[in-house]
């Protein structure tokens, strides 16, 4: 005669298999959701255009002669990056900073909303021989320097 839980053991889940399990689940289901973040933040980025002031500051240094002063645009210009940058603008801001010739260029690209906030900033120093003397050299130049 066999007592009700002497031979057959009744088969459940223990509380640690249980546990064990969700905390299985739960990390696949934050590894998918963090493919998904990571997926439509890509698409983000692919939707909107990668701007930066690198066409501004190339258009400088392709020239053999840079004049001090400040110059602006759009990116959107056929001479620049064309239609898609329409809401881009940029501004180029040339100084001489020693007496022989050298100049340095600062290019800033900005949002053309009613924000205007820094997209892209970039700087070099540029040697230009053949440019018209500068503010440095006794041209006209910027004033106040």
């Amino acid at each position: 005669m066999k007592l009700n839980g002497s031979n057959s053991r009744a088969r459940a889940f223990t509380l640690l298999e249980v546990m064990i399990a969700i905390a299985i689940f739960f990390m696949a289901s934050f590894a998918i959701l963090g493919l998904i973040s990571s997926s439509l933040n890509n698409v983000r980025r692919l939707q909107r255009p990668s701007v930066d002031a690198t066409p501004v500051l190339a258009r400088y240094a392709a020239t053999n002669s840079l004049v001090e002063g400040t110059y602006n645009g759009s990116l959107g210009d056929p001479e620049m990056l064309g239609k898609e940058y329409n809401n881009y603008n940029w501004m180029a801001n040339i100084t001489e900073v020693a007496s022989n010739h050298l100049y340095s260029v600062e290019c800033v690209v900005t949002t053309a909303n009613g924000h205007r906030e820094v997209v892209s900033h970039l700087s070099t120093v540029l040697y230009r021989p053949q440019s018209p003397p500068g503010s440095l050299d006794g041209g006209a130049g910027i004033k106040g320097r």
